[in-house]
């Protein structure tokens, strides 16, 4: 089977899926950045520190994302959650668009496969902001609720992840979908180790934040 490399994001060549569901992940992703860039729009110069926070997180998370590990055959660290923290899922949107366009363009995982690989960051984005927000009554802790955060966040984008390849399938792969399934399973086993590590680091990251600019994490007024 041909790697798929840890975090939650498919390192395949271009050619790996067929051009039909190249193009409706395509379609797929284009239409909630269109979403993105309409809300965006609407709020005007409202947005002008989270744009600038934007593109401080844009260019760290694909730093990071370029680090490589040597660990089971290779991870690395994603920090979407942590750009859905800090800039939410509007914002957030753009920036993976940027970071997956940047990343095909220095040969991680090929061109066709942006628009499956942003939708998959996007969940991570999206469900780290939702739980973040949505639990800060129930679990005041910074570092606690970042990390089950980014955790969770981490997860359900693996799970989008397996539902892609499985949805378009692999061309070229001789495999049935039984021991593609078990490969991506213990991938995504692997994956979520690491997870761990990364929502330890951010919680770090967020707990440092919360005590000298709270307003970024919308935790006191501006």
């Amino acid at each position: 089977m041909r790697s798929y490399q840890p975090m939650a994001h498919i390192h395949l060549e271009d050619g790996s899926f067929s051009l039909s569901w190249v193009i409706v992940w395509w379609i797929v992703a284009l239409l909630l950045i269109g979403v993105a860039l309409w809300s965006l729009r609407s709020r005007g110069t409202k947005n002008q520190k989270r744009i600038t926070i934007a593109a401080f997180v844009a260019a760290a998370a694909f730093a990071v994302f370029q680090i490589n590990i040597p660990l089971f055959g290779g991870v690395h660290l994603n920090l979407t959650p942590l750009i859905g923290i800090l800039v939410g899922p509007v914002l957030g949107t753009l920036v993976i668009l940027v970071i997956n366009i940047l990343s095909a363009a220095i040969g991680h995982g090929g061109w066709g496969l942006v628009g499956a690989n942003v939708l998959i960051n996007l969940i991570e984005v999206i469900v780290a902001y939702l739980i973040f927000r949505g639990t800060r009554s129930i679990i005041p802790d910074l570092f606690s609720r970042a990390g089950i955060a980014t955790f969770v966040g981490l997860f359900c984008g693996n799970l989008v992840m397996l539902g892609i390849i499985l949805v378009s399938g692999i061309q070229g792969v001789t495999q049935t979908t039984g021991q593609v399934l078990t490969g991506l399973s213990l991938i995504i086993a692997v994956n979520m180790g690491v997870a761990v590590i990364e929502a330890l680091l951010t919680g770090l990251i967020v707990r440092y934040i919360g005590k000298i600019r709270p307003d970024l994490l919308g935790e006191t007024k501006a």
